[in-house]
């Protein structure tokens, strides 16, 4: 097994608890399922946030999806002007046998063109 990364986004609608809970719930199970993992395959996952997310942890759609023995934390991305509003982003460390060409990032809605190099 190999230890590699996996990026993934999501613009939130809005700054609401239970949105961001869905949203980020659907984007780590979006980035399990296209990678084949499971929780026990994870290693940590760094979470981060623009600076007008003020609702919630993105972490704790993770504890909620039943994710609770990884090591997460969160922090704010920088503010920068003319940046795409309410995104959460997501750095998930993982044990995995594939290739570094073979792991699928994951950035959904609008989120997509912040890495259109890498989204799928």
């Amino acid at each position: 097994m190999a230890v590699r990364a996996v990026r993934g986004a999501v613009q939130l609608e809005r700054d609401e608890a239970g949105h961001m809970e869905e949203q980020v719930g659907t984007l780590l199970t979006a980035i399990l399922d296209r990678n084949g993992l499971t929780a026990d395959d994870l290693i940590s996952i760094w979470f981060t946030a623009t600076p007008d997310l003020h609702s919630d942890f993105p972490a704790a759609a993770a504890r909620k999806l039943g994710i609770v023995d990884v090591p997460l934390i969160c922090a704010q991305e920088l503010d920068i002007e003319g940046a795409m509003p309410r995104v959460v982003r997501v750095l998930a460390h993982i044990e995995s046998d594939r290739s570094r060409a073979d792991i699928a990032h994951v950035y959904l809605g609008a989120a997509a063109a912040l890495r259109k190099d890498i989204a799928q």
